[in-house]
């Protein structure tokens, strides 16, 4: 069964709560969305539970593989000695973690040490801070993530025997990636049969999932050589993400146990499609009403697709359209990330949306097609790569500007049959690479500059600008294969 977590858990709780525990493992997220914690002695943990502890500033100041920073960047640095952070513990966020044992698992936000403020950096308190917003107002926002990534087999040794998949990436130093074994050979998205393939780590992700209350509604394979595919379980847009990157850590986790390496980055292989990480998000009230959904059908509506939104829908539509460009470091992230983003490859290249439309960059679920509670934007630009709390806070950012400032929808709808293909006529077409997307987040008029502030915007463009120079400086294996007689 899953985690049993009171609606509510105090300090004062935790040694009842803990009492049969010698341990706790806590964790909170980094700006590439990779979970970074430790183990705990419980008697520390409960020592430190209200107030924090300290917890090194360098997980901002290094990137995912603990590099620092080319320029040093404003959170952590030499200056200030790479001091502390505040870890604070979020109690609400207590599971326990059912492939090592039950161990308790707390997340962790992170604050300034000098103001106690949360971090602005920090992906978990960046989403607060806008749901925060909303929730001023009366309002709730709920969420859905889906995550499509590649699985391959550890590669054997000389001998035939099979690597852990620690060594996958020693491996892949010194051979090529395509020699990466996949889980499952050929296309067959939506197969009944290629699950049993590995029946044991399927059907464990799937319970693991249940059990670490990070639930999984639908899973299934998708079309690509070792791809699966996970629909989360719907709900409140800070758990969502929570959920989301906690379902990646099940992967990973499983993964290591059956010798296969789950990957989530966006195009792992040349000529196949890429890895999603589609978001779906809607506003309710205080009573969870669906605040998207309109009551009666608008048959004078500008267009026809939106005749079953809502006002504040469409103003939220609006804002998502007009803030998109601007905001697409955070829905894709990385140099790769833009591997996927192009024609003919069921991704989205432009500013567009549409009723039920899966070539647009932005899908409107609404009736007739869907129950009026069931209304809400599916965002279909982010990979399986992104950071999912950095992704659905620049969503609602956008979206809830949008209905502040009642903004109009700028562009109309693609017709059906019609694709995204880049040109003019069909939105604006969105960044073509890491480097022109950050520059675009962080110039001065950004629309993520208003609706996060420059400190944020300096840091995470900061640290892509980073991701940017490495691949500038980078010598790859394409290059060196069609030039090195050649010219």
């Amino acid at each position: 069964m899953a985690s049993e977590t009171p609606a509510t858990i105090t300090v004062e709780q935790l040694p009842e709560l803990l009492k049969n525990d010698t341990s706790v493992k806590v964790a909170g997220v980094d700006v590439d969305g990779l979970l970074r914690g430790k183990l705990m002695a419980k008697k520390k943990f409960l020592s430190v539970a209200k107030a924090g502890f300290g917890f090194c500033s360098v997980i901002f100041g290094w990137d995912m593989h603990d590099q620092t920073y080319f320029r040093e960047l404003g959170i952590s640095n030499k200056e200030n000695g790479y001091r502390d952070l505040i870890a604070v513990p979020d109690l609400s966020s207590f599971r326990r973690i059912p492939w090592e044992n039950d161990v308790p698992f707390f997340l962790i936000s992170f604050h300034d040490p000098d103001t106690n403020e949360t971090l602005s950096a920090c992906p978990r308190s960046l989403l607060r801070r806008t749901v925060d917003k909303l929730a001023e107002k009366g309002y709730g926002a709920m969420a859905g993530a889906e995550y499509e990534f590649y699985q391959f087999r550890a590669p054997q040794n000389h001998d035939g025997t099979e690597r852990n998949t620690s060594s996958t990436a020693a491996f892949l130093r010194d051979n090529a990636v395509t020699s990466l074994p996949s889980l499952t050979e050929g296309m067959f998205g939506y197969s009944i049969t290629r699950p049993v393939h590995n029946q044991d780590y399927y059907y464990g992700i799937f319970d693991a999932c249940l059990k670490f209350n990070c639930g999984i509604e639908g899973w299934h394979t998708e079309s690509g050589p070792g791809v699966f595919e996970a629909a989360l379980e719907f709900g409140e847009i800070a758990q969502m993400a929570d959920k989301a990157s906690l379902f990646k850590l099940v992967v990973k986790s499983l993964g290591s146990k059956h010798g296969i390496t789950p990957c989530f980055m966006a195009k792992p292989r040349q000529g196949l499609p890429g890895n999603s990480g589609h978001m779906h998000v809607s506003i309710v009230d205080k009573d969870s009403t669906n605040l998207f959904a309109r009551a009666e059908e608008d048959k004078d509506a500008a267009y026809p697709d939106i005749r079953f939104l809502s006002d504040m829908g469409r103003h939220f539509l609006a804002g998502l359209i007009d803030g998109l460009p601007d905001i697409m470091p955070i829905l894709a992230p990385n140099v790769n990330s833009y591997k996927r983003l192009v024609e003919n490859f069921w991704a989205p290249v432009t500013v567009s949306w549409g009723l039920e439309h899966r070539a647009a960059s932005i899908r409107l679920i609404a009736p007739p097609t869907a129950s009026a509670k069931a209304t809400r934007f599916e965002v279909r630009v982010p990979g399986a790569d992104t950071n999912p709390h950095f992704v659905l806070a620049a969503i609602l950012a956008l979206g809830w500007r949008g209905v502040e400032k009642k903004m109009e929808i700028a562009i109309p709808p693609l017709g059906k049959g019609e694709d995204v293909g880049g040109t003019a006529d069909k939105g604006q077409r969105l960044a073509k690479s890491l480097k022109e997307a950050t520059e675009r987040f962080m110039r001065k008029e950004s629309v993520a500059r208003e609706v996060f502030g420059d400190e944020f915007v300096d840091h995470f463009g900061g640290t892509r600008e980073h991701e940017v120079r490495l691949w500038d400086e980078a010598v790859t294996d394409w290059e060196v294969r069609r030039y090195i007689e050649a010219v």
